[in-house]
């Protein structure tokens, strides 16, 4: 393989927890990712963020598409502590979003 998409719920980051972010999980997967990346393939991370926030839980009473743009700060959240531990791992990386 030369590319590899990996999406990961959001929730893998709080280890079962429920909430935030684990520090150890968060290297644990840059250390994974960091060994196949070594090897040549191009790997893309698509991050959920059920570990801050669910606008069906959360967002009731707010607007539908407000939920979901909190939603999407949540996951540049995520996004961004991976990034971190990837590049603690020598990955070069690049966070993107729409909002």
């Amino acid at each position: 393989m030369k590319r590899v998409l990996l999406k990961l719920s959001g929730e893998f980051l709080s280890e079962g927890k429920g909430f935030g972010v684990v520090h150890e999980a968060a290297q644990s997967l840059a250390k994974e990712i960091a060994s196949v990346v070594n090897r040549g393939v191009q790997v893309a991370v698509v991050v959920g963020a059920g570990n801050f926030w669910r606008g069906a839980q959360h967002g009731s009473g707010m607007d539908p598409a407000t939920a979901d743009y909190v939603g999407m700060l949540a996951t540049v959240m995520n996004a961004v502590v991976l990034q971190d531990a990837l590049e603690q791992q020598g990955i070069q990386t690049r966070v993107q979003s729409a909002i």
